[in-house]
């Protein structure tokens, strides 16, 4: 059996929806509505995903991307476990995917997250993670999701390959 480096990088194909569940279960703060905690989980299988694994194989992160034209990708959801945040995963998810998709030949990433006129520090830290990563904020949709979640929509030109 193989040893995998904690920071191992697996995907794009990943068929493993109920170890993403239970990733997104360690973040209640971030994934605290149930339907769209199970949408996530259940898009890890079916859209290109990316995760990193510790020894052993578990999964720690996840990243999922969707394609809404060839130039043009969003990511879709991205989870680091609660007790591995703060560690490099989320970064070195990201510029995986990213790497991934310039070599593809794709220009545009964005990302939806929570607009700032929500009160949640939660939000607040997932905003800066996308801004230190050279996302731009690009336009919020107050009522996209509902009322108590307006969404931002960012933006990140990839280099392409």
């Amino acid at each position: 059996m193989q040893t995998l480096d904690p920071m191992h990088i697996i995907g794009p194909e990943l068929h493993r929806e109920a170890e993403c569940e239970a990733v997104l279960r360690t973040l209640p703060k971030w994934f605290g509505i149930e339907p769209a905690l199970l949408m996530y989980a259940r898009d890890s299988g079916l859209m290109p995903t990316f995760a990193t694994v510790e020894t052993g194989g578990a999964i720690v992160a996840f990243l999922t991307l969707q394609k809404h034209f060839p130039n043009a990708w969003e990511v879709h959801c991205i989870a680091v476990r609660a007790d591995a945040r703060s560690k490099g995963l989320g970064s070195r998810l990201l510029a995986h995917a990213e790497a991934w998709l310039a070599a593809q030949e794709v220009k545009f990433l964005q990302v939806k997250t929570v607009a700032s006129t929500s009160a949640s520090a939660a939000y607040a830290q997932t905003r800066e993670f996308y801004a230190r990563r050279g996302f731009t904020p690009l336009e919020v949709f107050p009522t996209l999701w509902d009322a108590h979640n307006p969404a931002l929509q960012s933006i990140k030109v990839l280099n392409v390959v």
